[in-house]
């Protein structure tokens, strides 16, 4: 039994660590060593996970600019609000977004910034 949660700790890691992945918090990656660093991450907007899920984004599909960061989603780069960029150290090292899409269109609530590698 205990091998068997650790290879589902290990597949939840690399879930969050490579491909385009979302992190919903279904119980999947309770085992994770990254977990209660993802629970409190957070924005001036807010915790992160709190209304949005996270999604890993690509290094095409994002950049900086003069200080300010956007982030190409469902097709169209939308700029990053200042107050949503996460300012602490990515321990994921990919870069993530946590957006919120109703109606009215996407909204970012958190943005990490990963290494362009």
């Amino acid at each position: 039994m205990n091998f068997v949660k650790t290879s589902m700790a290990a597949v939840a890691v690399a879930a969050v660590l490579t491909g385009s992945a979302t992190a919903r918090d279904d119980g999947r990656y309770a085992g994770s060593p990254l977990k209660p660093w993802f629970d409190s991450l957070k924005s001036a907007k807010g915790l992160c996970c709190s209304d949005a899920d996270g999604f890993l984004v690509a290094d095409p599909d994002w950049e900086s600019k003069d200080g300010h960061y956007r982030v190409r989603l469902d097709g169209q780069w939308i700029m990053v609000p200042d107050d949503a960029v996460i300012t602490e150290p990515n321990r994921a090292g990919r870069t993530m977004v946590w957006r919120i899409k109703d109606a009215s269109g996407i909204t970012i609530r958190c943005f990490l910034p990963g290494s362009m590698t």
